[in-house]
């Protein structure tokens, strides 16, 4: 019999932290439902390889926007990953928390007990760190953090320029302090990407009481408002997967929503629409949906110390070569080693704009490398006021859901991403560059007006890959909610949501610690426990952050 107490569908981020927490006491047994393959092979250990695995259907749903109005039609890539792992082994290996006035805004929409000091806890418990900030970080945990070498000058030129430009530095953005330019954290560990399939996934597999199930999940099994079990598609059968206590979705920002509408949970008549009986009307399933978006502004490089040196095939062999021997060297890091959080206007009370720097000129996609050495930055803003949405496209499950996100829709984005073109502008001019910098790639220097600007932003601008939100957790009486603060979906038993859908808003920076985050936490409410004491630690704040932006 395919059954289990516990059944998690997706291995992702959250989902892999469940199944290590929930198997942990030996008294649950849990199945794990994944649609992906392994994560075994250079393309997706390999951290210098981040982009590849990134556009492979083998590791990768290939969803994608609708065309997006704002963006003059463009189609934007939505990736998330199937494989084991789930995005965290196709992503860019970037570790951010989030700013402790994320989780508290989370807490005042109705998602009590997690605000910061109820999160923190649980950060610090799943973290294995390297050199962060003593008393805010976790030891000895599953998800080993690192920090690059930065042996290339040019990261020491971007933090310098910060500081020059009048911002703040700091030493561990996962700290006390976000706030400032610093080093950069990543999810690695002795040279290979340290996924949540090798940090949780594959340690709690060598436990007897829980097994990866390869299907594909089609529906939530719903008994008089309870979850019983899942149907999933196996070796071209149809098959029930049941579940003695509950079914966790954990599938994605994407898929979660998804699953749960072909499951009858969701805004009536849409459900409806797609000959689809309602089970519970929630019409904020979908709706929600929020991402960042990020540019890249590069500038050429006078000195030949860049990336674009070793682009070339043989270089490539090389550096191929001594990672598959050695774990060590250029193919060993995921190039993003310097980073800032900054806040773009007095004011603002916590960053809204966060950097990540790399010593190249090239995009995330590998595609397109510019013709000289060169350096950039992505940049782009934290808080988007857009809102967007997954729906159905048809009652098929086997149908990609229709995903719009409205990028760019209200006016505010546009005054946000002109003032993070101008800021890169500024950081790029300090004297700390004086020895490096050429003319500017991208935009390019005669781009400076409003509306020149705007068409560079409307053509240029990309997702950073952070989509969450479509599942909002909140208090039961909010209709908008679709999880309360325990994850359990409002109006049917048996049954909760946990990884980066329910989050209410995105938190700064990239979503992969978060998620995994969401993953440790909603493992104590599905078991019952008693939360880990909330943390008493107060964050820093700038004294300034009324009269100034730096």
């Amino acid at each position: 019999m395919l059954e289990a107490d516990f059944v998690i569908i997706g291995s992702g981020s959250a989902g892999s932290a469940m199944a290590y927490r929930l198997s942990e006491d030996g008294k649950h047994s849990v199945i794990v439902i994944e649609f992906g393959g392994t994560d075994i092979g250079p393309l997706i250990q390999m951290p210098s390889a981040l982009s590849i695995p990134l556009n492979m259907s083998l590791y990768d749903w290939g969803f994608a926007s609708e065309p997006e109005p704002h963006l003059g039609g463009r189609v934007l890539a939505t990736p998330r990953g199937k494989v084991i792992g789930g995005s965290s082994s196709i992503n860019g290996m970037v570790y951010v928390r989030g700013h402790a006035r994320d989780f508290d805004h989370w807490a005042e929409e109705g998602a009590t007990g997690w605000g910061f000091a109820d999160v923190l806890p649980y950060f610090k418990r799943m973290e294995d760190n390297d050199g962060g900030e003593e008393g805010w970080r976790g030891h000895g945990g599953p998800l080993h953090v690192q920090r690059g070498s930065r042996c290339n000058p040019l990261y020491g030129a971007f933090v310098e320029a910060g500081r020059q430009a009048g911002f703040e530095l700091t030493d561990d953005y996962n700290g006390s302090k976000q706030e400032g330019f610093g080093p950069m954290e990543q999810t690695i560990r002795g040279g290979r990407r340290w996924s949540a399939a090798s940090a949780y996934l594959k340690p709690a597999l060598k436990r007897k009481n829980v097994s990866l199930l390869k299907g594909f999940a089609r529906r939530v099994i719903i008994e008089n408002q309870r979850a019983i079990g899942v149907e999933i598609e196996a070796h071209k059968q149809i098959q029930v997967v049941k579940a003695r206590r509950e079914v966790i979705v954990a599938a994605s920002s994407i898929n979660s929503p998804k699953i749960l509408m072909l499951s009858g949970i969701g805004p009536a008549e849409h459900l409806r629409e797609n000959g689809i009986a309602v089970v519970a009307d929630r019409p904020g399933v979908g709706r929600n949906l929020q991402d960042h978006m990020e540019l890249y502004i590069q500038q050429e490089s006078l000195r030949p110390i860049t990336l674009n040196s070793v682009l070339n095939p043989f270089s490539k062999a090389l550096i191929g070569a001594q990672w598959l021997f050695f774990k060590t060297g250029l193919g060993a890091t995921n190039h993003f080693e310097a980073a800032a959080f900054v806040r773009s206007r007095a004011g603002v009370d916590y960053p809204d704009i966060q950097y990540h720097f790399i010593p190249a000129a090239v995009r995330y996609d590998g595609k397109a490398a510019a013709k000289s050495h060169g350096f950039q930055a992505h940049v782009g803003p934290m808080r988007s006021k857009s809102r967007g949405s997954v729906t159905l496209r048809s009652p098929d499950p086997k149908s990609k859901p229709v995903i719009r996100f409205n990028y760019m829709s209200h006016p505010d984005d546009w005054t946000e991403f002109r003032h993070c073109i101008r800021l890169t502008r500024e950081i790029f001019g300090q004297t700390a560059f004086d020895g490096y910098r050429g003319k500017e790639i991208s935009p390019g220097s005669h781009v400076q007006s409003d509306d020149d600007l705007d068409v560079f932003i409307r053509d240029h601008a990309e997702s950073a890959y952070h989509p969450c939100g479509t599942c909002k957790m909140g208090r039961a009486d909010d209709m908008m909610s679709v999880v309360d603060p325990e994850c359990r979906v409002i109006g049917i038993d048996g049954l909760r949501v946990a990884d980066s859908s329910i989050f209410p808003r995105v938190t700064n920076g990239n979503l992969n610690a978060p998620s995994i985050m969401t993953g440790e936490k909603a493992s104590d409410h599905i078991l019952g426990r008693t939360p880990l004491a909330p943390s008493n630690q107060e964050p820093w704040i700038n004294p300034r952050w009324q009269a100034s932006d730096r």
